[in-house]
């Protein structure tokens, strides 16, 4: 008898678990969400990591959260991405954050700082360091949820008409270029210019630009640089590193049931660490292209790259002066970045120059 009992309590049980399944996830809200890109379709790791997310979000949750994704221009203007977030025209927007230092230039720390941290500096000093702290903080004044998404590691030093061969050649030059690095180059007579990627390629075609840098070889090449301005300079030291990120409207986040928070944190987590394996994969093959094609690979000079070095610690030291919030940001970052460089000369640093100068011989 207590045996038929026994069964009969575990069949009950097991009907009201089955019964209860599609019940729960029917309980699962429907949401849909638009996220505007500062990138266009062609540069598909960019702007793919937005899809990387979109995806990966709708699994987690069985297709109950859909991210549909706009590409730069489609819903607003590139260079308005982080805008039509934080005033909840859309609900995310995925864009580099020092598109707009002329808020604040404290922007410029989420995403790069001119001969600031490499990229798993600034991953580490975001995701575990002080940065994640400071940001969310600034970030909440814009009505913003910062989560890190997508990162092209070290960028080039841009394409040039004309060689540089010194400072003086830098002198009037009209270069397109983004964050802080513009203004840095500006105590050095460049004349700095904010395009977006899709407007690059017109610009310098009708002599709008002398210069422009981008991103690495495999975007520089879809843009097709190479064929007007054939001097490659490296390297971007404006851009040791690029993280991008996916701006969340407060209100909309906040509004999200927390699995769906988790979904999306991890989703961006992925595009992160998607994007900088796709770089390293495909940017050393579209570098030998495009010298096939044509490209002069040139380093910057050295009296080029000191002046441009003194020049970033003077307007830092300005900006600290007058901005409390940057000053905030540029010791916590320099701090980390004096610790860090520590440890990577004993072990990064010191095992690449080996491999490298062990390369050669061979």
């Amino acid at each position: 008898m207590q045996r038929r009992q026994f069964f009969k309590g575990a069949a009950v049980a097991a009907g009201a678990s089955t019964l209860a399944a599609p019940a729960i996830a029917q309980s699962e809200p429907t949401i849909r969400w638009r996220c505007v890109s500062s990138f266009p379709k062609n540069i598909e790791v960019l702007y793919g990591s937005a899809e990387v997310l979109a995806k990966n979000v709708a699994e987690a949750t069985d297709g109950k959260f859909q991210i549909q994704v706009f590409a730069a221009g489609e819903v607003v203007p590139a260079l308005q991405a982080l805008d039509a977030a934080s005033n909840d025209t859309v609900e995310m927007c995925h864009t580099a954050s020092y598109y707009y230092v002329g808020k604040d230039p404290s922007f410029a720390f989420g995403c790069c700082l001119p001969f600031g941290l490499n990229t798993r500096q600034q991953n580490a000093w975001f995701y575990h360091g002080e940065g994640g702290k400071l940001l969310e903080e600034f970030y909440a004044g814009y009505n913003l949820k910062a989560l890190a998404g997508g990162n092209t590691g070290s960028q080039m030093g841009g394409w040039f008409r004309k060689e540089v061969n010194s400072v003086e050649d830098m002198k009037g030059l009209k270069f397109r270029i983004s964050g802080l690095g513009g203004q840095i180059l500006a105590k050095l007579g460049v004349i700095a210019q904010q395009v977006s990627g899709g407007d690059i390629y017109p610009a310098l075609e009708r002599g709008t630009i002398d210069a422009a840098e981008f991103n690495g070889p495999y975007d520089d090449e879809k843009l097709g640089l190479y064929k007007i301005a054939p001097n490659y300079y490296y390297p971007g030291w404006w851009d040791g590193t690029s993280l991008q990120h996916f701006f969340i409207n407060t209100k909309r986040w906040e509004g999200l049931p927390k699995h769906y928070q988790a979904a999306l944190t991890a989703a961006a987590a992925l595009a992160n660490v998607d994007s900088v394996a796709r770089y390293d994969v495909l940017n050393p093959q579209a570098l030998k292209r495009v010298v096939e094609k044509g490209a002069k690979l040139r380093a910057f000079p050295q009296d080029v790259m000191q002046a441009s070095h003194k020049a970033a610690l003077d307007l830092y030291d300005e900006l600290s002066g007058k901005n409390p919030a940057f000053k905030k940001f540029y010791e916590s970052y320099r701090k980390f970045q004096t610790d860090s460089n520590l440890w990577l000369q004993a072990s990064d640093y010191a095992y690449d120059n080996a491999v490298l100068r062990l390369s050669r011989r061979s």
